[in-house]
């Protein structure tokens, strides 16, 4: 909206504004100070109003009774906290991304139909007063559909040349090429990163400031390399893909990061709201079509490896449950209620995962360099 802003003010006023203003750095700048002040400013405004309509995290008591008193202090601290994230990152996208580009649209699409899919679900949770919310499977229903949406347009209606491509950290040539008819597996590929990032993200959401801090990492590397990319002598260089525009996506995830450290300000312990589905939905589908656009879907599974982490320990603790006579490999899951099972305090757990998590982001971004 900015970038129409200064088109109108040269052609029709003929006010010059500096072409500084224009660069896509400064307007990641620009879009971090934004989303970061909006949410930072409007968030106590915000959890009074949620206190006021009462909406409190329900809390897995049948399934979980340890956790249920680990957490019993937790019970009345309003979720929903995702909508002032969405919100602030909306907001900042309109102000500072051109909106003649494709990917604004696909990522302002992703995170309006994704948080729109956790609001309702947080709804449910609230209406029926049980940890569940909406079905697991119509969840999941949802989740496929937006994505085939997302991945449709890209591949199909969108002119991206390089769908087919995927590369592997650590290497300057493509790994491997889908193309012609192979190119539909590319579009499934795409569907199981977004639906997967998406419910990883939703699964570490357990702990205060979990789940934000561990975005953080990731939203700066993945913008660092849009940026990057963006550019075709540097991305010569360094030997990555060049994409045209991908600053715009640079531009969002800047916001993304920005809305999750002003998030922190009361999500950290001893949180004073939860982000919600409406928050871990949307943001963990960010980070999988962003590197889905960006060509780095393996390199998201190396810096956002603690959301890997979260979802496999699910996956194997049901399968063990259900293949192994109710077995089970973790004490609680996902793995970071195995930790407070331990006896680890909560601010243990999250502090050991942030810094795991920030390891984990500074090897991918060093594989931009080491190949």
């Amino acid at each position: 909206m900015f970038l129409f802003l200064l088109d109108w003010l040269h052609h029709f006023i003929g006010i010059k504004i500096p072409t500084a203003f224009a660069y896509s750095s400064t307007r990641m700048i620009l879009a971090s100070i934004t989303s970061l002040l909006l949410t930072i400013f409007f968030g106590p405004w915000f959890i009074k109003m949620l206190y006021q309509l009462k909406i409190g995290q329900p809390i897995r008591k049948k399934e979980c009774p340890m956790l249920a008193e680990l957490h019993k202090k937790k019970e009345d601290t309003p979720t929903m906290g995702g909508i002032l994230i969405v919100s602030s990152i909306t907001v900042s996208a309109l102000l500072w991304m051109d909106l003649r580009q494709s990917y604004t649209y696909i990522l302002l699409f992703t995170i309006l139909a994704f948080g729109g899919l956790g609001a309702t679900d947080d709804w449910f949770k609230l209406k029926y007063k049980n940890a569940k919310g909406i079905s697991g499977r119509s969840k999941l229903f949802f989740q496929l559909l937006f994505s085939t949406v997302i991945c449709g347009f890209f591949l199909w209606i969108g002119s991206f040349d390089h769908a087919g491509d995927y590369f592997l950290p650590f290497m300057k040539t493509p790994f491997f090429i889908l193309s012609g008819a192979l190119t539909s597996l590319a579009f499934l590929f795409g569907i199981f990163i977004i639906t997967g990032a998406s419910n990883a993200v939703n699964l570490t959401d357990g702990l205060d400031g979990l789940a934000a801090g561990c975005i953080i990492p990731v939203a700066l590397v993945l913008a660092l390399i849009a940026f990057l990319s963006n550019h075709i002598d540097i991305s010569r260089y360094l030997n990555i893909l060049y994409l045209e525009r991908s600053s715009e996506i640079a531009i969002f995830l800047s916001a993304v990061a920005s809305s999750c450290l002003g998030f922190l300000w009361f999500n950290g312990y001893p949180a004073q709201v939860f982000m919600g589905d409406t928050g871990s939905l949307s943001l963990g589908a960010v980070l999988g079509v962003s590197s889905v656009l960006l060509r780095r879907e393996f390199l998201l599974a190396i810096i956002g490896g603690i959301f890997v982490a979260e979802a496999l320990s699910v996956i194997l603790q049901v399968g063990s449950y259900k293949l192994r006579h109710k077995k089970r490999v973790f004490l609680c899951a996902p793995l970071h209620h195995h930790f407070e099972y331990k006896g680890w305090p909560e601010t243990k757990v999250v502090l050991r995962f942030w810094i795991v998590g920030i390891l984990l982001a500074a090897i991918g971004l060093s594989s931009i360099k080491f190949q």
